[in-house]
């Protein structure tokens, strides 16, 4: 039974490396995909090869020199990477209502991102990764998919359980949802509690293999509709 348990563990801590390859695949034998998942084709190919990466350091870290050992970097420049690409995701959408919004929300997180880089939070620590960077960007991106939501719901001829963005946006809720405090709260465990820290990564784990199934679910949909 240990050994199970710990091969289990071990098949969740590679998950960030695994659960993209999942979408991948389904994208590859579903080559023509709509013009608007083309920030999300980009993101999960991105996340793949960053996700491989960081995950490689630290399994195998001590095989590396010293400037390479640690990995919290990657994890940041994949928070901004995942950020960007949805926002571009959601202003993609043939959406008549609140794109003034959406570009305002790309600036204000722009904005965040120099001020928190800038006096707060060093993006290369390596001591943890920038939970207020990670934190603002699940809030945001959640705030783009309630207005996602809200529209569908404002639009009574538009089925709410329909085309590859429902999926997209979908998946994406479900993952920021589960990991807001995990990101809030991730750097005062790691410092109280490691163990506690590493267990509620385990979390994230587990929502992002959700948020990958659901991609996977959207590059799958033979019918597209991106309108609301």
């Amino acid at each position: 039974m240990p050994n199970f348990i710990s091969y289990l563990r071990l098949f969740f801590d590679w998950s960030e490396a695994w659960a993209p390859i999942i979408p991948l695949f389904i994208l590859l034998k579903n080559r023509n995909q709509p013009s608007f998942l083309s920030p999300v084709i980009i993101y999960i190919v991105i996340a793949f090869f960053i996700n491989l990466a960081g995950d490689i350091i630290g399994e195998f870290k001590n095989y590396f020199p010293q400037w390479l050992k640690e990995n919290t970097y990657l994890y940041n420049i994949h928070s901004v990477i995942r950020f960007v690409c949805f926002s571009f995701f959601f202003m993609g959408l043939k959406q008549q209502h609140y794109t003034n919004i959406k570009k305002t929300i790309l600036v204000i997180y722009l904005v965040f991102l120099f001020i928190d880089l800038t006096f707060s939070e060093n993006f290369f620590s390596t001591a943890s990764i920038g939970s207020n960077l990670f934190t603002v960007e699940a809030f945001l991106l959640l705030v783009y998919c309630l207005l996602y939501y809200l529209l569908k719901l404002k639009n009574e001829n538009d089925a709410m359980m329909s085309g590859a963005d429902f999926y997209i946006v979908t998946g994406l809720s479900v993952f920021v949802v589960i990991n807001f405090f995990v990101f809030l709260f991730y750097d005062s465990m790691l410092k109280e509690n490691w163990r506690l820290a590493d267990n509620m990564w385990s979390v994230h784990n587990v929502a992002y293999i959700l948020f990958c199934l659901f991609i996977a679910k959207a590059f799958s949909v033979k019918k597209f509709i991106p309108t609301i």
